[in-house]
């Protein structure tokens, strides 16, 4: 069965990155799951989609006033490319890097290209109603210190909160998030969570019917 992937990554730590190499494992095994696999790759950190503006914004919703010239054509082209490769993907992995208590600048910019009225919701009778919900999303979240279910610091945790939040308001609730945490605290808990993490990666996966 053909299948195709969206894979994001949102850390600035290149090479160094934790999220990175969660994401990449979850994309391997969902190739060995899936050798007919499609993979789109984004870097939304090495190509960061533009902030949203009041100009685009105008243009998207057909404002006569709204400027027309090279950038904003090419804004508008790049949102339209955005939302082709999220409805096309059946499974998108992120990996999501934590800062300062959420999620990446670069990723909140993604999630505003495809939060959008009329493509991934619609309001019915006042209420929103998700039609993005025929796919399965993958979260790979790295953590510097714990803010887990349980930890002190967990009403800080606004990054796989603010996440599910997002795509169960577009309709999408197959959301499997795999976080490894405290790899700031020292070198052993960071090998530890990282080993821990990849290996709930395989269990998920290990679940999706191929």
């Amino acid at each position: 069965m053909s299948r195709t992937l969206l894979h994001l990554d949102s850390s600035i730590l290149g090479d160094a990155s934790a999220s990175r190499v969660l994401s990449s494992h979850v994309v391997d095994h969902l190739r060995q799951k899936v050798p007919a696999l499609r993979v789109t790759y984004r870097d939304l950190a090495a190509e960061p989609i533009p902030h949203l503006s009041g100009p685009y914004l105008a243009a998207t919703r057909g404002d006569p006033k709204a400027p027309f010239d090279g950038p904003m054509r090419r804004d508008l082209a790049l949102g339209e490319t955005i939302m082709d490769e999220f409805l096309s993907a059946d499974i998108v992995v992120i990996g999501v890097a934590f800062y300062n208590f959420s999620i990446a600048s670069q990723l909140k910019a993604w999630i505003d290209r495809i939060a959008i009225a009329g493509k991934t919701f619609r309001y019915t009778e006042g209420r929103p109603q998700g039609l993005a919900g025929d796919k399965r999303i993958f979260l790979a979240v790295a953590r510097g210190g714990f803010y887990g279910e349980g930890s002190p610091a967990q009403a800080m945790e606004h990054a796989e909160t603010y996440l599910r939040s997002a795509f169960s308001f577009i309709g999408i609730q197959q959301v499997d998030v795999v976080a490894a945490e405290g790899l700031n605290v020292s070198p052993a808990q960071r090998q530890a969570a990282m080993a821990q993490a990849q290996e709930r990666i395989t269990q998920a996966v290990a679940t999706l019917q191929s």
